[in-house]
């Protein structure tokens, strides 16, 4: 591979959350333990050198005054949703600065809601979606994915066609890919979500800034590409971060082709003066989104592919009473406990405590909801991830 995804970065006093803070309270790791961060969802591999590079490029000129978005950076984007997606006809207009996905996703809240009005989600649940609809007043209401015969999760289109209409719902928020389940939508998926949520009079907040991590086999659609329908009713949300490690930097960006939908959007979102971009960020984007941006994307993805392979089938060979679906999209994994915690009389705390101990900093999945779940990062140097499969087997499972 030309580009490097086995250096062990020491990421520890470097303004990196993943190895500075372990997510369950009181526990700490035993010594002789290294840290393996496998929670929060950024990477551990260096990031693009083009990004580096465009930064250091802009750093080098010493003023840092205000500045407009260019030309370059709303070309960056048209570029790569023509490249990676497909999409035609995106035009600079249908593109506006968002600091992160869930700024938007509160300003469509606050745009087209009232406080206490429901909106729907399906659940398992990003908890940054739940976190913001709660501060922002709003109910939420979930409408469970199901496991199918082969244990791939699946939208119940009859649950979201009776929950909106019992609960009057005109809001939802899409994730695609869906984060925590690792599923990428096939189109014919997509198409009949936005007939049930069309058929509602329901306006689409699409989380896609996971759609440029798709393992081999699988295809991102974007959620306004089904349809005319969907194109007119979607705010669809993406961002270089997760793709390219940048969350630190910060900067996303929304796609909306309505005129009316964007006009709320936009209004609701600049009364705070808050949502403005970062000179540096901005050029990052553009290195990110250039020609050798699009060659990394296709090595992340293969070496994730190969993780993804290593670490389900590990647990599905080793840990008996672990159920999980082996992800499509995303870098991480979602694990169901239940059968192993029922079988070892453990609850899920003991579970999560005796990982942390041994290293493996893994995240409590109950607040994605789902009682007996564990969230799993596996972006990082394979050499970690089978480190990490080993202390689990020796010390925990």
């Amino acid at each position: 591979m030309k580009y490097d995804f086995t250096t062990i970065m020491d990421r520890s006093g470097h303004d990196a959350i993943a190895v500075d803070i372990i997510p369950i309270p009181g526990v700490k790791v035993k010594e002789g333990f290294s840290k393996i961060p496998m929670w929060v969802a950024d990477m551990n591999f260096p990031s693009l050198p083009a990004i580096t590079e465009a930064i250091l490029e802009r750093v080098g000129h010493p003023h840092f005054g205000y500045f407009p978005l260019s030309d370059e950076y709303y070309a960056s984007i048209i570029g790569w949703h023509r490249d990676r997606y497909g999409v035609d006809g995106l035009a600079k207009e249908n593109i506006g600065y968002e600091n992160g996905v869930l700024g938007c996703v509160a300003s469509s809240v606050q745009a087209f809601t009232s406080p206490g009005e429901a909106i729907l989600l399906h659940s398992p649940t990003y908890i940054g979606f739940t976190g913001t609809l709660e501060n922002n007043g709003r109910t939420i209401i979930l409408s469970d994915l199901v496991r199918d015969e082969e244990g791939i999760w699946r939208m119940d289109y009859e649950d979201m066609e009776k929950k909106l209409k019992e609960h009057d719902i005109h809001l939802a928020v899409f994730c695609s890919p869906h984060n925590p389940s690792g599923r990428v939508w096939e189109k014919w998926e997509i198409e009949r979500a936005m007939e049930v949520y069309a058929a509602n009079d329901c306006i689409v907040v699409a989380d896609e800034i996971w759609a440029d991590i798709i393992l081999p086999g699988s295809s991102h659609i974007p959620t306004q590409s089904v349809s005319e329908d969907a194109r007119d009713r979607t705010i669809a949300v993406y961002a270089p971060s997760k793709t390219f490690n940048l969350a630190g930097l910060v900067g996303s960006y929304h796609v909306i082709y309505n005129k009316y939908l964007r006009d709320r959007v936009r209004k609701v979102s600049s009364q705070s003066h808050y949502n403005s971009p970062n000179v540096l960020s901005m050029h990052a984007l553009i290195g990110a989104y250039g020609q050798e941006g699009r060659q990394w994307v296709e090595e992340l993805c293969t070496v994730l592919r190969g993780n993804v392979d290593y670490a389900y089938d590990y647990i599905t060979r080793n840990f008996s009473g672990v159920s999980l679906m082996k992800p499509q999209g995303t870098y991480m994994l979602y694990l169901d406990c239940e059968q192993w915690c029922k079988d070892h009389e453990k609850t899920l705390d003991d579970l999560l405590k005796a990982g942390v101990e041994v290293g493996v900093i893994w995240q409590d999945g109950r607040p994605f909801h789902r009682p007996y779940a564990i969230r799993m990062n596996l972006a990082l140097p394979r050499v970690l991830v089978e480190e990490a499969m080993e202390r689990l087997s020796k010390y925990v499972f």
